[in-house]
């Protein structure tokens, strides 16, 4: 729904205003049976084109030859449309388990894909101002008994570095060890009080994954299925960050842009199968660093921006719903006259979410995962 600039602004008067290559995951464990995971979409995606305002009178004619075709996409609402891309997050968003939210952004503003992914991984206000990640100040926030991460990469994406230790593991394209040299290196470590510790938890995750190890990063379906399996169940993960590249689409965008959503679509259906029952108590944010100009460049493709659209999904999500402050995007109406204005803040958005996901107090999410402090949003996100 696009709600009324007033309504709007009362709900948040305490705030301001080609295939997927690699996908990475890091996971944390924590004692309860809610998930959360975020999926970070790096290279900065096209929220026009993701969540198309096609109800816009402005937007068939800005976006020329990269439009999209309302009649050949998922219907949303009477101003928006789905990517026709994205067929499982359609399904979701008609069972009440997908949100969409359009014209949001971080606090970032000059279009640099390192400073701006730094500024959305680590919660400030500015590039390196801070030195953690927001996932994992979050951490502190949760029991500390199993407040643990676990990397599936090769190295820690920011958004997870900080005081809270995080392990690592990444699926090997190399021949699988034998179990004869494994027991070998085991009975190594056998006294030793620390490697032992260490080593066991390795070899855990190594089953957890199972022969999925060395499909994961090859296709969505595989990467979404294998961090299903290491969130499943009682001894499951219980926090997970998704890493997808390839949204910088300067060129060729429809093509691409429509490759990118199918393998992120093939994600989400490998979470939601694998995760089974506990789906039920997941949260899911997909968000990008910043959007992309309205109107195409003279290759077919689009330029660094300001504001795009972000997604919830999953069972506990309150979904079936576009939530917009839209700003519109007649000339008058654009970010230094070329961009999508932002009129919410991610930062907001996420704290928000996460605040209403395990039941803890706004007003102590906030400064803790985004210190710079820009209020929360008081509309119902998630189902309690």
């Amino acid at each position: 729904m696009i709600l009324p600039r007033r309504s709007f602004l009362r709900f948040a008067a305490a705030g301001a205003g080609a295939i997927l290559v690699n996908p990475q995951m890091a996971l944390a464990t924590v004692p309860s049976d809610r998930r959360f995971i975020f999926i970070i979409q790096r290279g900065a995606a096209d929220g026009l084109n993701i969540v198309v305002p096609y109800g816009d009178p402005d937007y068939a004619s800005l976006r020329r030859e990269i439009a999209i075709d309302p009649a050949t996409a998922i219907k949303l609402d009477g101003h928006f449309v789905l990517n026709p891309a994205m067929p499982e997050a359609g399904r979701m968003f008609s069972a009440g388990q997908a949100l969409f939210v359009h014209a949001t952004a971080s606090p970032y503003r000059d279009r640099s894909h390192f400073d701006g992914q730094n500024v959305l991984e680590t919660g400030g206000s500015a590039a390196y101002r801070l030195k953690d990640g927001w996932m994992n100040r979050l951490l502190g926030l949760l029991p500390q008994s199993e407040a643990g991460a676990l990397a599936l990469s090769s190295t820690v994406p920011m958004a997870l570095r900080g005081s809270h230790e995080v392990s690592s593991y990444a699926p090997s394209s190399l021949p699988s060890a034998s179990d004869d040299l494994l027991m070998r290196v085991a009975k190594l470590y056998e006294t030793d009080p620390q490697l032992h510790e260490l080593w066991s938890a390795a070899m855990t995750t190594r089953m957890t994954a199972g022969d999925l190890g060395g499909t994961a990063g090859k296709s969505g379906a595989a990467t979404g299925s294998l961090a299903a399996k290491l969130l499943s169940g009682e001894s499951g993960a219980r926090i997970a960050m998704i890493e997808t590249g390839g949204w910088d689409t300067h060129s060729g965008q429809r093509g691409r842009l429509a490759a990118q959503l199918r393998g992120l679509d093939q994600i989400v259906a490998g979470l939601k199968t694998g995760l089974g029952a506990d789906w039920a108590n997941t949260l899911l944010v997909v968000a990008t660093e910043f959007g992309r100009t309205v109107a195409p460049n003279g290759t077919g493709g689009t330029d660094h921006g300001t504001a795009s659209a972000a997604m919830l999904l999953g069972g506990a999500v309150a979904g079936g719903r576009v939530l917009a402050d839209w700003p519109g995007l007649s000339q008058s109406a654009l970010y230094d006259g070329r961009d999508l204005k932002p009129t919410m803040d991610l930062d907001v958005l996420i704290g928000t979410a996460l605040a209403q996901h395990y039941g803890l107090d706004p007003s102590r999410v906030m400064p803790a995962l985004f210190p710079d402090g820009r209020g929360s949003l008081g509309q119902k996100l998630i189902v309690a």
